[in-house]
């Protein structure tokens, strides 16, 4: 037995040293040093400092791991805080990953470890002299008392075993980061919907304005219609923009609404019984610096492709695995044991038994082998361009959030002037009217144009909030668990 357990101990080693099929290296970084075509500028346009200012971008600059503090809303914060506990897609993620963990720990004590079972066993028989060629009919009855211990291992001489542990790895690092991505993107929809919520709001309050506004200089103008000071025509006219001012009012609702209902569901509760804060924009602080990680860093900080280059890493272990199969299997086993008539010399002198055998089996024929190979390389071409794609989409998503950015802050500009010339506007017409010089109508007309100047402000702020969001993500967001969630996340 010692012997054995020698010759285990340097086959296995021998072993080692081999693993047929290809090894997998990282895929190259990207070749460009920029997201764009067009260089950027160091920073956005400028706003009314109440409004964000300008926003700068900070080049190589990682995201803080809980970004939507940065927002400044307390609000927010807990409802993100409440997600991340809650959500029931983080819950599969999280089961998920333990279960590719506890497999990849089945196949590895299966395999790394030669498997060792021991057996003990009576039986009762009886035999006759004629079973044995003896004349007669002499019958004999014994009890046989056995046990013996045994130990099979399979020589993992071209690494098959290797190659399938390695993949289930690969497996389990996918895995993490799918839980990781599902992190990022649960935190970025809660505050999108956060962003929503309160342009909806003070879109609907805009629009109330809006609509007294309309219905007080429609109330005027039939009154001048009675009188014979102006025509059917123009009261129809106002009539119509009213009510479809009017109209917009429910959808507003709906969509405030239903924004509470997915910040419910994110948050793990049903949304009849969640209790949603009421946001508004003014408690937002737009994050002065927004960071700009370089490509070559992206590729190692995304988990989206992090998870692809794992799903690339388990595509070459199967690929390895499938040529391993090509190659001589080698098993070798070995028992020592004890037989005995009686329980007491069960392990006393000449009960001993003891064997020891090794096997080679090598395919001379099969050739679902071979195409076996080939689907493997096949679905490990198939995992690199994917790789690819996952690289190149994420290339776009960091682009489109940075121009988005850019023009956002032009947007919002351009929108505060027209706010403040409707409004420089209505202050002229309001000391006008005090003075005589303005009808009510005209000053009405004035209210209206600084409401619905005011509605394309809300518009511009809440996309710039929602941008900067999306540009967290787009850049890994820097959302990793804590050591204390990966303890939890390994153990649970």
């Amino acid at each position: 037995m010692p012997r054995y357990a020698r010759t285990i101990a340097l086959t296995a080693l021998v072993a080692g040293c081999a693993a047929v099929g290809p090894n997998y290296t990282a895929p190259p970084a990207p070749r460009s040093a920029r997201y764009t075509h067009e260089e950027l500028p160091a920073a956005t346009a400028s706003a009314p400092v109440h409004l964000g200012s300008a926003q700068r971008f900070a080049a190589s600059a990682n995201a803080a791991p809980d970004w939507w503090r940065t927002f400044g809303s307390a609000h927010l914060d807990a409802l993100v805080d409440e997600a991340l506990a809650n959500n029931p897609t983080l819950e599969a993620a999280r089961a998920t990953l333990r279960q590719a963990r506890e497999t990849y720990a089945a196949q590895a004590g299966s395999t790394l470890y030669p498997t060792v079972t021991g057996k003990l066993g009576v039986s009762r028989n009886q035999s006759n002299a004629a079973g044995s060629g003896q004349p007669g009919d002499n019958q004999t009855v014994y009890s046989l008392y056995n046990a013996n211990v045994g130990v099979a291992y399979n020589v993992d001489l071209f690494g098959g075993n290797r190659r399938t542990l390695e993949g289930l790895a690969a497996q389990a690092d996918y895995q993490q980061y799918q839980l990781e991505a599902a992190r990022l993107a649960i935190a970025g929809n809660v505050a999108t919907a956060a962003f929503t919520q309160a342009q909806f709001s003070a879109q609907r309050d805009a629009t109330q304005s809006i609509l007294t506004a309309q219905r007080d200089q429609l109330a005027i103008a039939r009154q001048r219609f009675e009188l014979g000071a102006t025509s059917r025509a123009d009261v129809l006219a106002l009539e119509t923009q009213t009510e479809q001012t009017r109209a917009r009012l429910p959808a507003l609702e709906s969509q405030i609404e239903q924004a509470n209902h997915l910040l419910a569901i994110l948050t793990g509760r049903e949304p009849g019984d969640a209790t949603i804060p009421h946001f508004t924009l003014d408690e937002f602080e737009l994050p002065a610096t927004l960071p700009v990680v370089v490509p070559s860093d992206l590729v190692r900080q995304r988990p989206d492709i992090q998870a692809s280059a794992a799903l690339l890493h388990a595509a070459t272990a199967q690929y390895g695995v499938a040529v391993a199969n090509l190659y001589p299997q080698v098993n070798l086993s070995a028992s020592l044991g004890a037989q005995a008539l009686t329980a007491g010399a069960l392990f006393g002198p000449g009960s001993a038994i003891w064997s020891l055998a090794g096997g080679l089996a090598q395919p001379l024929f099969n050739a679902g082998l071979k195409s076996a190979a080939s689907a493997a390389e096949a679905g490990l071409q198939a995992a690199g361009a994917n790789y690819r794609e996952t690289v190149l989409q994420a290339l776009r998503n960091v682009a489109d959030a940075l121009r988005a950015l850019d023009a956002d802050a032009r947007v919002l500009d351009a929108q505060v002037a027209a706010d403040t010339a409707a409004n420089g506007a209505l202050a002229l017409t309001s000391d006008q009217y005090q003075l005589g010089g303005a009808s009510y109508l005209q000053l009405l007309v004035a209210q209206l144009q600084a409401q619905q100047t005011r509605i394309g402000v809300i518009e511009a702020q809440a996309q710039r909030l929602a941008d900067s969001a999306s540009l967290f993500q787009a850049v890994g967001g820097g959302v990793t668990m804590s050591a204390a969630q990966e303890k939890t996340a390994r153990t649970e």
